[in-house]
C-alpha cells in the first residue's frame, strides 16, 4: 500500500481469543496458529490493497477498505470456521488514520478501531457485535441484511460512552444457514404436557406453508419433515404470542435454490447434480464459486459471489 498516511472511513473488525491470557504458553501458541489459519482464510478473497490486518496478541483487527458486505462476511467466515477456539468479535465503521509502524508495516489508529474493540469487550463467547453505523450501512446495501442482525439494546463502556449494538444471528451466517435450520433443537427433547405441546398444526396459507405449535421442539419436528420433502425454510421458528411458527415454501423443490444475501448466494438442492446445474448457471452469468459444493446436514450446498 503506497500511501499511509490517509484518514478515511472504513470496516473494522476487532476478535480476539476468549479465555487467551489464562492458558499456558504452549496452550496459547497451539490455540493461535489455529486462529491464524482461519483468519489467513476468510481474508483471502480480500484484496491484500484493500484490507490492513494488525495481530492484537490474543487476536487481530482486520480494517477493510472497501464494500462494508467483504467485512461482514469476512467476520462470519471467521466465526462459521472457528471450531472449538472460542472467539468474540466486534465490528465498526467510522474514521481510521493509516500509517507506518516502527518496523515500517502498515497500521491503524483512531476512534474506527478504538470503537470496535469497545464493540468486542461487549460480547459474549462465540458472540458478534456490531455497531449502530456498520449495521446502518450494511443493511442499506441489502434489505436482506436486516434478517441477519438482532438488535441488542444500548451499552456503555468503561470511559462512559453509550453504544447501541447489534449482534449478529448464528441462525443466518452465511454457509450455515440451511444447516441450522434443519439441525437446530433436533436433541431436545419435547417437554410432557397436554397433547397439543406435543403436535404441529401444518396449514396451506396460500404462498406458504405455516407450521404452528405451544412447543418449539413440535415445530422444530414437523420442519424436518417438510425439509426432507424438498421444502425451503422461509422464516424459522419464532414465538409469536402463546404459539412458536414457522413456515416454508408450499411448492417441492425439484431442483436447487438460491438464497441471496448482498454479494453472496446460497445455493441448497437434494442432490449434487442439481446444485451444480444451477451453479454452472450462475456462473456463466458472472458469479464466482467461493464454496465448493458439499454436504451440509444432509442437504448439497454451495456459496457463491456475484460478479
Amino acid at each position: 500500500m503506497e500511501d499511509t498516511s490517509r484518514t478515511l472511513v472504513a470496516s473494522v473488525l476487532f476478535l480476539d481469543i476468549a479465555g487467551y491470557s489464562k492458558l499456558g504458553v504452549s496452550d496459547q501458541l497451539a490455540l493461535k496458529q489455529k486462529f491464524n489459519a482461519v483468519l489467513l482464510s476468510a481474508i483471502e478473497p480480500l484484496d491484500p490493497a484493500q484490507r490492513i490486518v494488525v495481530d492484537t496478541g490474543d487476536g487481530a483487527a482486520i480494517t477493510v477498505l472497501d464494500n462494508p458486505e467483504r467485512a461482514l462476511f469476512t467476520a462470519i467466515g471467521i466465526f462459521d470456521n472457528s471450531g472449538e477456539i472460542k472467539v468474540r468479535g466486534g465490528a465498526n465503521l467510522g474514521p481510521v488514520s493509516l500509517l507506518q509502524d516502527v518496523n515500517g508495516q502498515a497500521n491503524v489508529i483512531g476512534d474506527g478501531i478504538n470503537v470496535a474493540q469497545r464493540i468486542m469487550d461487549f460480547a459474549a463467547e462465540g458472540e458478534l457485535l456490531v455497531s449502530r453505523s456498520f449495521h446502518e450501512v450494511v443493511t442499506l446495501l441489502s434489505q436482506d441484511y436486516e434478517a441477519i442482525f438482532r438488535h441488542d439494546g444500548q451499552r456503555v463502556d468503561k470511559h462512559g460512552r453509550s453504544h447501541e449494538v447489534y449482534a449478529v444471528r448464528k441462525s443466518v451466517r452465511v454457509g450455515r444457514r440451511i444447516a441450522e435450520q434443519q439441525s437446530r433443537h433436533t436433541s431436545r427433547r419435547v417437554v410432557p404436557g397436554t397433547p397439543q405441546d406435543r403436535r404441529a398444526m401444518v396449514v396451506d396459507a396460500g404462498a406458504q406453508i405455516v407450521v404452528s405449535a405451544y412447543s418449539e421442539a413440535a415445530v422444530q419436528e414437523a420442519l424436518e419433515r417438510l425439509i426432507k420433502e424438498g421444502r425451503r425454510v422461509t422464516a424459522p421458528p419464532a414465538k409469536i404470542g402463546n404459539k412458536w411458527m414457522a413456515s416454508v415454501d408450499k411448492s417441492e423443490a425439484a431442483g436447487a435454490t438460491v438464497e441471496h444475501f448482498g454479494l453472496r448466494q446460497i445455493i441448497s438442492g437434494p442432490t449434487r447434480e442439481s446444485v451444480e446445474t444451477k451453479v454452472r448457471e450462475l456462473l456463466e452469468y458472472g458469479a464466482r464459486l467461493v464454496e465448493d459444493i458439499d454436504v451440509v446436514d444432509g442437504t448439497w450446498t454451495a456459496v457463491c459471489e456475484k460478479g
